[in-house]
């Protein structure tokens, strides 16, 4: 497969799975797990974090840590949800897992829309500039406030 096709691929599964971890997402805010979401944003985000190992890189990249953080993170609330049922601290480890995964997916997201996307490149074209800061920051604040939420109100079905 070329590279583009490769690299077309890998977007489509993260952008699957940020999709899918939205849905999640609306339903933990709900106290609810919508199973089939929960199953697709596992499958495309370790689908998404594990293709990016393939690109043709020589040496450890911010990319290649989030990808394997993420992987951890998907290892951590996977085991949680389906070895432990949620049972006692795993409700958090679980939630507090999948919500950096899938930070972390958006995250990336929202670096290559900065790279890639002239009209945002040129509000930011060194990743420092005020609009990346702010964007990644808004970003940041609101995961931290989701987080906080579901940890304290969702409880199992």
């Amino acid at each position: 497969m070329g590279l583009n096709y490769f690299t077309l691929v890998h977007i489509l599964l993260s952008l699957g799975g940020i999709a899918a971890g939205i849905g999640v997402l609306a339903g933990l805010l709900q106290n609810q797990i919508f199973r089939t979401w929960l199953f697709w944003f596992f499958v495309l985000t370790f689908l998404t974090s594990f293709t990016g190992f393939f690109f043709p890189i020589t040496s450890v990249t911010p990319a290649i840590i989030v990808g394997a953080i993420s992987l951890v993170l998907l290892g951590g609330a996977g085991f949680a949800f389906y070895g432990k049922h949620l049972s006692g601290i795993w409700r958090s480890v679980f939630l507090i897992g999948a919500l950096s995964a899938l930070y972390l997916n958006v995250f990336v997201l929202i670096v290559q829309l900065f790279q890639r996307m002239p009209a945002l490149h040129a509000l930011a074209p060194q990743q420092s500039e005020p609009p990346f800061v702010l964007t990644q920051g808004a970003l940041l604040v609101a995961f931290i406030a989701f987080g906080y939420f579901t940890v304290k109100t969702f409880r199992r079905e």
